[in-house]
């Protein structure tokens, strides 16, 4: 039997590396995978023509605008679909899906849907819209059980929205003192994580707190006037932590996406007097970011909004008990053995939170927090193991039985 034919079209040619996983999986099927980006360079496109994967540039801009520019891309997109022929059209991100979903009107393909994170969702103009359009996908992937509930919301079947965590290389994050094999020790984690440290530049002995997250803007349909990734709600809780612990220290990994984030990181920066605080580090994007997961005693995700989150998932994987907010699907990642959740967008418990993480540091309970949540990690969270479960998914859409090649 044939291969599947599989077009995955993203809006970007930058992030969305989580597909490279389900891509790979499906190849190793005997599946054809081609996958339809903006032109131009970026980390997606690299990783993609590495692995040999093929790439063809998308027509469409993804700009919604009322113009007969935006008909036109539209109309290419639906060419250069039906030149593909995919049995399987496989879309990420919410642009993506507006355009896959026109640009495939009527034509005989299945169509499988994938959703990051749930921000249009929380949308009081996109709730009612995505209510009829969701009917346009044969499968709406979700990658948190509060994304498959929002959808169970706007009428969508149960069986038309299965849950599927995006998942980790647990092999890349590991934990240095573990990479060799050898048994860990309380020496040893205290030496890789005072080498780390020396190499960032911040105090051995200091509870360090780590955020990693892209800024971004203020959205206007949701969360008005905040940036979703929580960055204020971090900065405001950290002055008043560090006042009564000052043996603490904050380091900030993310730089603004978009130029517009960019505008609001500085914004925030001058707000906290972030330049003038010796407390804080705030370092732009970083290639690898086990040295600073590896320096850290906790991690924080205050997020507004949020999907899966790839970062509190490696932070686990490298034994790094996380705090989050109770937004989206981060509760799903953390429990009480690894981890606290507080209210999102509350300072004061996030203030709580950090007290209690701090207690923990103190007493050297936070070490066996480390140990579970490393375990908890590799029990859940292993690509291998959800990349084989979404191309399951994507077969049965395309009338492959699993297990049948």
């Amino acid at each position: 039997m044939a291969g599947l034919r599989v077009s995955v079209l993203l809006k970007t040619n930058s992030g969305g590396l989580w597909t490279i996983p389900q891509i790979e999986e499906l190849r190793r099927r005997d599946h054809h995978v081609t996958v339809v980006i903006p032109p131009g360079p970026g980390r997606l496109r690299t990783e993609l023509e590495t692995r040999g994967i093929p790439v063809v540039d998308a027509p469409f801009d993804f700009r919604f605008r009322p113009t007969v520019s935006t008909l036109r891309g539209l109309w290419q997109l639906r060419r250069l679909i039906r030149q593909l022929r995919p049995d399987v059209l496989n879309y990420h991100l919410y642009a993506s899906a507006l355009a896959a979903r026109l640009a495939a009107l009527r034509l005989p393909l299945r169509r499988v849907h994938v959703v990051c994170g749930p921000l249009y969702l929380e949308s009081w103009l996109i709730r009612p819209i995505e209510r009829l359009m969701r009917r346009m996908d044969d499968v709406t992937i979700c990658c948190t059980q509060h994304i498959s509930e929002l959808y169970g919301q706007l009428g969508c079947p149960a069986e038309r929205r299965p849950v599927v965590q995006f998942g980790i290389d647990v092999n890349y994050f590991t934990p240095p003192h573990l990479t060799s094999g050898g048994m860990e020790t309380p020496d040893s984690r205290k030496g890789a994580r005072e080498k780390a440290r020396a190499e960032i530049g911040v105090d051995p002995a200091s509870f360090i707190v780590v955020m990693v997250g892209y800024v971004y803007p203020p959205k206007r349909l949701a969360h008005s006037g905040r940036g979703i990734k929580g960055h204020d709600t971090l900065l405001a809780a950290w002055s008043s932590f560090h006042a009564k612990h000052p043996r603490s220290h904050l380091v900030l990994v993310g730089e603004g996406f978009t130029a517009a984030g960019k505008a609001y990181r500085q914004e925030l920066i001058d707000r906290f007097d972030v330049g003038q605080d010796p407390s804080i580090t705030w370092l732009g994007w970083q290639p690898d970011l086990r040295p600073y997961l590896t320096a850290a005693d906790v991690g924080v995700v205050p997020s507004l909004s949020e999907g899966s989150n790839g970062v509190v998932r490696e932070a686990l994987a490298m034994g790094v008990p996380s705090i989050v907010s109770d937004a989206g699907g981060l509760p799903e990642a953390v429990d009480a053995s690894v981890g606290w959740i507080f209210p999102r967008g509350d300072v004061g418990a996030l203030i709580s939170a950090l007290d209690t993480a701090y207690r923990d540091f103190e007493s050297g309970q936070l070490t066996a927090r480390s140990g579970r949540a490393r375990e908890h990690a590799v029990r859940t969270f292993d690509r291998t193991q959800t990349a084989a479960v979404m191309a399951d998914i994507i077969e049965r859409a395309g009338g492959v039985r699993s297990g049948s090649r």
